[in-house]
């Protein structure tokens, strides 16, 4: 079996985004950390899809179970012939230069949401994880996700290593949002992105 076809026990759920990957992990208060969020907004605008699609870094997350230990994470999402996403997530394993972890999973839009809430599943037809875009770059350059619990948050970007302001800014929004910024865990992607790029693609 392939490195990278290995189903690491971080990714048995999703949440991400997230980023995101999300990276997507299931949500749920046994899995993630603080609540650092207790009102959760609602997305604040509709996605378009064939935008959204490609390879996201993780810039930044809320640290939960599923991604212990994690860095250079990554997430792509291609849009399937049937309307559903698939998802793969991509992640270092307790280092930088640690082995490469991969899960598959696919997700499909929440009705009536404009396509800013997903469903993720990595369990056959089960459908439980929580992907809601919160909110986006107009020119789909970050984005931050959530869901409705509030201990899950990943700020994700198109650039492995987003300059100093646009992370500053990205910091900002998310506080904007209602989130406590302290309990952000901010990933290292330095060199990652190269070998990731390659698996996903």
């Amino acid at each position: 079996m392939k490195d990278e076809d290995r189903i690491h026990p971080a990714w048995l759920a999703l949440g991400a985004l997230a980023v995101g990957a999300v990276l997507v992990k299931k949500s749920g208060a046994f899995a993630g950390g603080p609540r650092g969020n207790r009102r959760v907004p609602e997305p604040l605008k509709p996605v378009d899809l064939d935008r959204y699609a490609g390879r996201w870094f993780e810039f930044a997350r809320y640290d939960n179970r599923f991604e212990r230990g994690c860095e250079g994470v990554m997430a792509q999402y291609a849009k399937r012939g049937d309307g559903l996403i698939d998802v793969l997530n991509l992640c270092r394993e307790g280092s930088a230069s640690g082995p490469i972890r991969a899960a598959r999973g696919r997700a499909k839009v929440v009705a009536g949401s404009g396509n800013a809430k997903l469903k993720v599943s990595f369990f056959g037809p089960f459908y439980v994880g929580h992907y809601w875009v919160l909110d986006h770059a107009d020119d789909y350059r970050w984005s931050i996700v959530g869901e409705p619990s509030g201990r899950f948050l990943w700020i994700l970007t198109r650039d492995a290593e987003p300059d100093a302001r646009t992370a500053k800014e990205l910091v900002g929004r998310a506080r904007e949002l209602g989130y406590d910024t302290s309990l952000l865990r901010f990933t290292a992607q330095r060199h990652e992105h190269e070998a990731h790029e390659r698996l996903a693609s």
